[in-house]
């Protein structure tokens, strides 16, 4: 994928049919828009090349937000040899091409800054080919990724980059590009107010794309017209979002479909998540909410809700959209229609404030394995019960540390089928207190 003011390696070409965005891609990296802190004049990559220095990197960020033109502005400022491969289209054969060029670069004294785009798209095997040519220096690599690369990309080559965050364009970034665009077109954009902001939230944070709408509508508008949002919107064919997704409306309408659901209201609950949908949230950031929504509200008075949860949200990854929003639907109504319990989230939470207060107590010594003859003889596994061999399966001793003495965290409720968890702990607190009175 491009990004965007991508500049050609070929020179100047005539800017006669050139898009929008092409036209104004910047010439320095002070003149890219939204990234202050990575190009502006105490930015991480300003600093980069005051010092002289460039090593491997990785760009993480959106579409739009300048990735491959940081990278191309880079091998201007530092002299290296600019060399792009897309990870869509590259295969292994492509790969070697690059490096054997880049090593007669070397060979010749000038280095090779290599840009990877979509780089999470390579394969395991595909990522450690990099680790060589960046280890001799032989390239400096630049990947650009859209996900998380914590997840996508081998710890090997993450320990060989720095990661630096690219940020979806805010509503003023993208205003001065709209400026520009003015500035360069030599005529206004012809929206009113209210449309003008309809078309920032169009964008959704995406440079090139609020350029491409600019194009768009100076296409379309006709001579001393002036465009309302509506007009707008039947013009490019697009909806604006209901929210901004990085802003208010998307924490309001999380927290109301989160709490629609706690409070069994299956219908509120698939309104939001419709309202959500329909906005163009990421349907799986949707879906990891509900699986949180399953552990945090319902936990094990169902526990099915977790498996339904999870099962929706790799149904919608696996089916896609439209298809696969039914699938975080029905886990909604499912999350719902469930009994309620945070049994387990306050309990944990407990838990961990115990382990914080008492995280340097040793456990008692009849629980703890005895692997050598020293161990055994100070009395590790020293009279521990193995709990199968006991009547009902159950020893009844006590594992919290000696000097802490026995803690209740976890007190489920009687409903659901905690009701079943709470005739079990009730049945084991009573043979516990029969055997160690017996003791």
């Amino acid at each position: 994928m491009g990004d965007l003011f991508n500049r050609s390696e070929s020179g100047p070409v005539p800017d006669v049919g050139k898009p929008l965005a092409d036209r104004l891609r910047p010439k320095r990296l002070d003149e890219v828009v939204g990234q202050e802190h990575l190009t502006g004049p105490e930015g991480a990559l300003t600093r980069m090349i005051r010092s002289g220095s460039l090593g491997s990197l990785i760009f993480w960020g959106p579409p739009g937000t300048g990735k491959t033109t940081v990278a191309r502005l880079l091998a201007g400022a530092t002299s290296m040899a600019f060399e792009q491969i897309s990870a869509i289209f590259s295969g292994v054969a492509d790969l070697k091409k690059v490096f054997e060029a880049a090593r007669l670069r070397r060979s010749q004294g000038r280095q090779t800054l290599l840009f990877v785009d979509e780089i999470h798209r390579f394969n395991r095997a595909q990522q450690d080919s990099f680790l060589p040519v960046m280890e001799d220096g032989t390239v400096v690599l630049v990947g650009a990724t859209t996900e998380n690369p914590s997840f996508e990309l081998n710890a090997a080559l993450l320990s060989r980059a720095r990661v630096l965050v690219f940020h979806s364009l805010e509503a003023d970034s993208l205003e001065r590009l709209l400026q520009r665009a003015e500035t360069v077109e030599g005529r206004p954009l012809p929206l009113d107010s209210e449309a003008w902001a309809v078309l920032l939230r169009m964008a959704d944070g995406d440079g090139r794309a609020v350029l491409t709408l600019a194009e768009e509508v100076w296409r379309a508008v006709q001579e001393g017209e002036v465009f309302d949002a509506e007009t707008l919107q039947r013009i490019v064919q697009r909806r604006a979002p209901i929210y901004d997704k990085s802003q208010d409306g998307h924490y309001n309408l999380i927290s109301a479909l989160h709490k629609s659901v706690r409070g069994s209201d299956p219908d509120a609950a698939l309104y939001y998540l419709a309202r959500m949908l329909d906005a163009g949230e990421d349907p799986l950031y949707l879906g990891r909410r509900l699986v949180r929504m399953a552990v945090e509200d319902i936990g094990l008075a169902d526990p099915q809700a977790l498996v339904i949860a999870n099962a929706a949200k790799d149904a919608y990854d696996y089916l896609g959209s439209p298809e696969g929003e039914l699938a975080l639907a029905q886990a909604c109504v499912y999350l719902a229609t469930a009994p309620k319990s945070n049994a387990v989230y306050t309990a944990f939470k407990a838990a961990m404030g115990s382990a914080k207060e008492h995280g340097s107590l040793l456990p008692p010594r009849h629980i703890l394995n005895a692997p050598t003859k020293l161990m055994k003889e100070t009395g590790y596994g020293s009279g521990y019960q193995y709990d199968h061999d006991m009547p009902d399966a159950f020893s009844g001793q006590d594992y919290f540390p000696e000097a802490m003495g026995r803690k209740t965290f976890y007190d489920p409720p009687d409903r659901g089928f905690e009701r079943e968890i709470r005739k079990r702990l009730d049945y084991w607190a009573k043979l516990r207190r029969e055997r160690q009175d017996g003791n």
